[in-house]
């Protein structure tokens, strides 16, 4: 890159910390680090909810997607506006409900509201674990953007993946660490509309025009590329298994719940972040990664966009498009920080070695404990090459141990703790095994599926009037 994008670039991460900084001397305890103090605006809160879904895991993934199978990759986000829609309808207004009554902090707090400190523990260490992939996910995403734009040529005799690697990591947990949720959304925010800005009126006009505009992306591609329909109809089942509960138990989209003011803004904030999904990022992000399937025909599917943005872009345009993938991978990175972290002060030390602890300890307990996700993160991610690989697995086994026994808060009586704990190790175990076992399955689904169906049969089993918690569904 030449030296007027890496100036671009390099002012675009100053910015990312400055909010960090400044919204580190704003935080007074854990209801401002965690929830924003329960008070923002709905616009930045659906903003913050779609650069966290998408994320650059998904970006970069969607360019992958793009590359291999062309317009029917966007079926891939189709399943987070159907999410976004109807958790908006079917979980939002009870949430915020309990929310109003109990102050709420994390996703395991419900838990524990319904199902007491057992289930809470549990869920908080399958979404620690969960999150803790996500991250990586994200953090995979950046090395192979900056070693493929910004660091092709790393200092100090480093390998560009590993120095990409350290500085993508190292930037994300400084301002995640000192600013808590008001630098996470706000940050989110401006992130979003410098990747909408970078991928609508940059980077894809200048890579149509590199192919011959849509008539020469016909005469290079596959007819299938231009088919929406072009999919197998399983592996859209699997995406939708995956995907859309996780707007039922993800802890990120929990903490922008009760942050939002109301019922109201969290619905319109819902609404919003499903639309951005589908059908603007989606449609983005596969058109870009099928322009980069005709300038680099034979590389690493996911490699294909960020070496895209290197060299087709004008000076200048390359390090504000790049900035703006680096946006939405922090985006991501930042808030499943932020939701582990939460798990592990709130629900595991909060209950325990920290409980009773005065607000400022707990503060400084919080900033601690995301640094030390960041950097277990890290480790991951250097253990993993394909991105939407990461992702995919970590929802799968959330989404497995998690989905029934919350969706029964609010539609089973019978459901107690011992039919919660029961299903989450059923659900999450058995997803874990197919993951790691990696056989192949019947009927070509995956993991997620049986994970489910095991969750909500061990669900139903134990759940008995007489074990139900004397909290009545909402």
């Amino acid at each position: 890159m030449s030296s007027l994008d890496l100036g671009v670039f390099g002012l675009y991460l100053l910015g990312v910390l400055s909010i960090g900084l400044y919204h580190f001397f704003r935080n007074t305890d854990m209801e401002d680090y965690y929830v924003g103090g329960r008070s923002m605006d709905w616009k930045h809160i659906g903003m913050s909810v779609v650069a966290t879904d998408v994320g650059g895991g998904f970006s970069i993934g969607l360019g992958g997607l793009g590359y291999t199978m062309g317009l029917a990759g966007s079926w891939l986000l189709f399943t987070g506006l159907v999410g976004a829609w109807l958790a908006s309808v079917l979980l939002i207004p009870h949430v915020k409900k309990i929310d109003r009554r109990e102050g709420l902090f994390t996703f395991p707090d419900l838990l524990r509201w319904r199902y007491g400190p057992v289930a809470a523990a549990l869920a908080a260490v399958i979404t620690g674990i969960g999150y803790l992939g996500f991250t990586g996910g994200q953090i995979l995403a950046g090395a192979k953007l900056a070693s493929s734009t910004v660091f092709q040529e790393a200092p100090l005799g480093f390998e560009p993946m590993t120095f990409s690697l350290v500085v993508i990591a190292g930037i994300t947990i400084a301002y995640t660490m000192i600013g808590g949720m008001k630098a996470v959304v706000y940050t989110d925010s401006a992130q979003w509309l410098l990747l909408l800005f970078g991928l609508i009126f940059v980077a894809l006009p200048l890579a149509l025009i590199d192919v011959g505009g849509l008539a020469g992306l016909r005469a290079q591609l596959p007819p299938a590329h231009f088919d929406i329909f072009s999919l197998r109809p399983m592996t859209f089942v699997n995406w939708f298994i995956a995907i859309m509960p996780i707007w039922f138990v993800g802890m990120t989209l929990y903490q922008r719940i009760y942050a939002c003011r109301s019922e109201k803004d969290a619905r319109k904030a819902w609404y919003m972040a499903g639309l951005l999904e589908y059908p603007v990022m989606a449609f983005s992000g596969v058109l870009l990664g099928m322009c980069a399937r005709v300038v680099h025909p034979e590389v690493d599917p996911e490699s294909g966009l960020p070496l895209l943005i290197a060299t087709i872009l004008p000076v200048g345009a390359a390090g504000l498009v790049a900035a703006a993938y680096f946006s939405a991978i922090m985006s991501t990175a930042d808030s499943c920080m932020m939701a582990a972290s939460g798990n592990i002060v709130s629900d595991v030390l909060g209950q325990s070695l920290l409980r009773g602890a005065s607000d400022k300890t707990m503060l400084r307990a919080s900033v601690i404990a995301t640094g030390l996700v960041g950097l277990a993160a890290v480790f991951l991610a250097s253990s993993f090459q394909n991105v939407l690989q990461i992702i995919l697995h970590a929802y799968t086994f959330m989404v497995a141990g998690l989905f029934v026994p919350t969706l029964g808060v609010f539609f089973w009586r019978k459901g107690g703790s011992r039919a919660a704990v029961g299903s989450m190790l059923a659900g999450g175990g058995s997803a874990l095994v197919l993951i790691i076992g990696g056989w192949e399955l019947p009927g070509g689904l995956e993991a997620g599926a049986f994970g489910i169906a095991a969750s909500l049969l061990v669900y139903l089993l134990l759940s008995e009037r007489k074990d139900a918690a004397a909290a009545e569904p909402v």
